[in-house]
């Protein structure tokens, strides 16, 4: 996969170094020459000084045939503006950008942009880790409004049917690791010992789902 990000800070720097190490193509693009310093010796990739969102520094780095574009500068409106140009101009399949202000970030996802917002991410998965914390989260969707998190389901449950956890509109069991092995569950599948469990979950549910499983966890 050609990937190209935008912004060689901390996060874009240590995404392009895994990202190459996997053998990915990774072309990365900062205004600032001395971020290359923040690559290793070794990097495989490619780096290019210039704006952002500048198109001859874009296309340098060969966006128009990038399968991916990542813009993670330091500043949202450089953010907003590459990404709007590496989907609307180059036609990029997949286009994340990195926005920290929440109503800028709900102005791109609104543009059908998919967005991660730098300190109030952390900010709720440090509170989700807190509060919740046998339930670990495992992606996040939109804003965080949806969570998938995994739970290993206590012993209290064995015997019950799964989709007894559902909660229309607030919880849904969506897949069970059982012995090693995963699978989706049907309607008439009853919980085992050790079944681990994934839950598509509402952020504002998640205390009603730590009401299913605190009997047997303790907490």
């Amino acid at each position: 996969m050609r990937v190209v990000i935008a912004g060689c800070g901390r996060v874009g720097s240590a995404l392009a170094v895994r990202l190459a190490a996997e053998g990915h193509d990774v072309r990365v693009v900062d205004r600032s020459a001395r971020a290359r310093g923040r690559l290793p010796a070794g990097f495989t990739g490619r780096f290019r000084q210039g704006g952002e969102y500048a198109r001859a520094a874009l296309e340098a780095v060969g966006i128009e045939h990038a399968d991916a574009f990542v813009a993670v500068a330091s500043e949202d409106n450089s953010n907003i503006v590459s990404a709007r140009t590496a989907r609307d101009t180059y036609r990029v399949p997949v286009v994340l950008a990195r926005v920290d202000d929440s109503g800028r970030a709900d102005i791109c996802r609104e543009l059908g942009i998919p967005t991660i917002a730098g300190v109030q991410w952390t900010v709720h998965r440090i509170h989700r880790m807190l509060l919740h914390r046998h339930l670990v989260p495992e992606v996040a969707f939109g804003g965080g409004e949806t969570l998938l998190v995994r739970s290993r389901l206590p012993g209290h449950l064995t015997g019950r049917r799964l989709t007894d956890l559902d909660v229309d509109g607030e919880i849904r069991v969506v897949e069970v690791t059982r012995a090693g092995r995963s699978l989706v569950p049907a309607h008439d599948t009853r919980a085992e010992p050790g079944d681990l469990v994934s839950f598509a979950v509402a952020a504002t549910s998640l205390d009603r789902l730590r009401g299913f499983l605190d009997r047997e966890l303790g907490t």
